[in-house]
């Protein structure tokens, strides 16, 4: 009679769950809880994507208000500001699917990023001196994506495959 009694159920119970525990596998753990916050970052990512595309199409009623040139250069970096957030989706996708971040994705992205800039920059009629300071950041990245590429990890993984661009 006494194993009907509640709080031996009780008991058995916890004792149950502390032998889950015990032989719980904390890096399964760990790669859920990667899994669920990086869905909840694709989440955030794709609804700025589609808020941004939304307002770059608003902006195009500035070419009713203002200059034209003034209305296609807001239209230019929202475009450009776009693009660099597609390139940072890229790169969570890629680290989602593949565990692993892609150097030439986050150059890319550092590269769009900065032709956003020195287009911004370029449109203020900015002094010559930050444009060409600009001008070397981005040669400097533009060489080392050119290291990433050549010195990528998956070059020699299989010898038909080109690894110009990474993929997508």
């Amino acid at each position: 009679m006494i194993l009907n009694c509640p709080s031996v159920s009780r008991t058995r119970s916890w004792t149950t769950l502390g032998i889950h525990l015990l032989n719980l596998d904390m890096t399964d753990v760990w790669i859920k809880g990667i899994r669920a916050v990086l869905s909840l970052l694709i989440l955030t990512i794709l609804v700025a994507l589609t808020g941004g595309v939304i307002k770059t199409f608003l902006d195009i009623r500035l070419l009713f208000s203002v200059p034209v040139e003034v209305g296609l250069r807001q239209v230019i970096v929202d475009t450009l500001i776009l693009l660099a957030v597609v390139e940072v989706f890229k790169t969570t996708l890629t680290y989602f699917s593949e565990g692993r971040v892609k150097v030439t994705f986050i150059v890319d992205t550092i590269i769009v990023v900065m032709l956003t800039e020195i287009i911004s920059v370029w449109f203020k009629d900015a002094d010559h001196q930050k444009l060409l300071v600009l001008g070397a950041l981005l040669l400097t990245l533009g060489l080392l994506r050119v290291v990433a590429v050549r010195c990528s990890p998956t070059q020699g993984d299989s010898p038909g495959r080109s690894s110009v661009g990474d993929g997508f």
